[in-house]
């Protein structure tokens, strides 16, 4: 009975030891691979698939070795860095989040901001769709907050998660045997669709009789634009004097204009821009850039895939205008750029844009 006793007790602590073997192994595969880099830089000798955004950035902004960070919503998703760091002169990262309200990009760029004090450019998308906000307006749920912060207790979530092991840390590692290169920062997150009338009027519902114009911006209304401008992006870069913010209104389609006039908002809209230019205008690290004067860009369907998404070749652009000044808003001609803007836009002739001139001109037959 005795060595029955004992066989078993042998039997038990070899699976015990087995198992804690098994699991130590596992624990160090994923160290290495760490997918969304929340333990450590990446290995040279590792090839990894960047894809998911609200669950790598935070690591890159950890890890990475950078001094320049993209970021942005869907607008900012089609840069590409290794164009970015030849026109500034940097080395830098992308950190997109399609979707975003003003504060999830404003939070996510403080922790690099805090993490990295060699980071000193930042390019920011400023959707114009995002100015008329509650500055808390956030529209996701369920945020991996265990990669964010810096409690270890919590990372048992990250280690033993089944998704990130068959998303991440699989495919990594059958990258890595293969010797596939890992994803690079102009591939990640970035898209391209077919672009052009067809395709942005699949996605266009327009109001079919034109709303009364809505009054103009309430105290209520110029409080909430205020401070959504200055919790998300004023109080941010005044925090990081040496640090340069290109921060640019992302230039929708006429399409979108056209929604807006549409709705009766246009002129609400251009309200809510005034004050947001005046908040940021008054910050000496922000060059703030409006490119809804690019009328040639933003007349030619062939550029968006929707109301307000441009094709890659406009992100080249964009960069090159930034690094050349071209579109830069300053105190001495914003006033002038934007009554402009506001004669172009409340006297454009939306309804050609259906009728068959615009169509031939973008390609539709």
């Amino acid at each position: 009975m005795e060595h029955k006793i004992s066989d078993a007790k042998k039997w038990f602590r070899c699976c015990m030891a087995l198992l804690l073997a098994v699991i130590a192994l596992l624990l160090a595969v994923f160290w290495v691979f760490d997918p969304f880099f929340h333990f450590h830089k990446p290995f040279s000798f590792v090839s990894y698939r960047l894809y998911d955004e609200r669950y790598g950035n935070d690591g890159i902004s950890r890890h990475f070795d950078y001094d320049a960070v993209i970021t942005g919503t869907s607008m900012a998703q089609n840069f590409k860095t290794s164009e970015a760091d030849v026109l500034f002169g940097v080395k830098s990262v992308k950190e997109t989040f399609s979707g975003a309200g003003y504060k999830e990009l404003s939070d996510n760029l403080g922790r690099a901001l805090r993490r990295n004090e060699n980071l000193k450019t930042v390019i920011w998308t400023m959707d114009s769709n995002a100015i008329i906000r509650d500055k808390d307006y956030d529209q996701y749920e369920g945020y991996p907050t265990y990669l964010y912060d810096d409690n270890p207790w919590n990372d048992a979530a990250y280690v033993f998660n089944k998704n990130i092991w068959y998303h991440g840390v699989i495919p990594s590692l059958l990258m890595t045997l293969k010797g596939e290169p890992s994803t690079t920062f102009d591939e990640y997150s970035s898209w391209e669709k077919e672009t052009g009338y067809p395709y942005v009027m699949a996605a266009y519902e327009r109001w079919e009789e034109k709303a009364p114009e809505a009054p103009p911006l309430s105290e209520t209304d110029a409080k909430m634009v205020t401070a959504n401008i200055q919790q998300n992006f004023v109080d941010l870069v005044n925090q990081y004097p040496d640090t340069t913010f290109y921060i640019f209104y992302t230039p929708y389609s006429i399409c979108w204009w056209d929604f807006m006039n549409q709705e009766g908002m246009i002129n609400f809209y251009f309200d809510a821009e005034l004050i947001a230019t005046e908040l940021l205008l008054d910050c000496p690290n922000v060059k703030l850039y409006n490119f809804h004067d690019k009328y040639d860009i933003i007349t030619n369907l062939d550029n968006y895939r929707d109301k307000e998404h441009y094709a890659s070749h406009v992100n080249s652009l964009i960069l090159q205008w930034l690094a050349e000044g071209d579109g830069l808003v300053t105190k001495e001609n914003y006033m002038a750029r934007w009554e402009d803007e506001k004669e172009y836009y409340l006297n454009y002739d939306y309804e050609r844009i259906f009728g068959p001139v615009m169509e031939e001109e973008n390609g539709h037959h």
